[in-house]
């Protein structure tokens, strides 16, 4: 008999990787008993146009180097290799016909990004492809929820996770690199390594 699998998905731009997201993963993969996380770096992220996106390669590189040692970390290039804009809808419905209808798939965000979700694009199919894990600093309103939309909107399968290391931000790093301030200890050597070497953020954030 097939085991069922207990896939968490930690979609997001990246831009760049550091370690609140893999706290957040790596807390996920141990309290929700998953059999892996799979990292889905954002390729034409839709909710992104107010500011420039690195390329989708670096972010994905980025990605890789920081999960590298973790044998529980995988990192996917779905979203970056569909053409057009990316939405979330579209890539848990192709893990779905891969991995089968008797996985589990549990999509792993921040507490905010969650109570957005019945505004993204099929939420009520969304909402029943997956359960959504609800990560939040600790201090924080972590208790989310199930959450309900307006009437004919569905209620989302949420569970919360506290995570001590959600202050650090992408845009704060990106911020840093620009103004020359140091970056150490926030993300792994080897994201910062690339970053210097490839050129990233030296442009002040806009």
């Amino acid at each position: 008999m097939r085991k069922t699998v207990r896939l968490g998905i930690m979609g997001g731009t990246f831009d760049p990787i550091h370690y609140g997201h893999l706290v957040t993963a790596e807390e996920a993969l141990v309290q929700f008993n998953l059999d892996r996380v799979v990292f889905m770096p954002t390729g034409h992220p839709v909710r992104k146009t107010h500011r420039h996106v690195s390329s989708a390669e670096d972010r994905y590189l980025m990605t890789v180097v920081a999960t590298a040692s973790n044998p529980d970390f995988e990192v996917s290039r779905l979203e970056i290799e569909r053409p057009g804009d990316t939405y979330t809808v579209d890539t848990m419905l192709q893990l779905r016909e891969i991995h089968g209808p008797k996985s589990d798939l549990f999509f792993i965000s921040g507490a905010d990004a969650v109570r957005e979700i019945l505004t993204w694009k099929d939420a009520d199919r969304f909402a029943e492809l997956c359960t959504f894990i609800a990560a939040t600093r600790p201090g924080f309103d972590a208790e989310v929820g199930p959450i309900a939309g307006p009437e004919g909107t569905p209620r989302l399968k949420v569970e919360s996770m506290e995570v001590p290391a959600l202050a650090i931000s992408s845009s704060d790093i990106r911020a840093r690199v620009a103004a020359k301030r140091p970056i150490r200890y926030l993300l792994p050597e080897s994201v910062a390594a690339y970053i210097e070497k490839n050129g990233l953020y030296r442009d002040p954030v806009v």
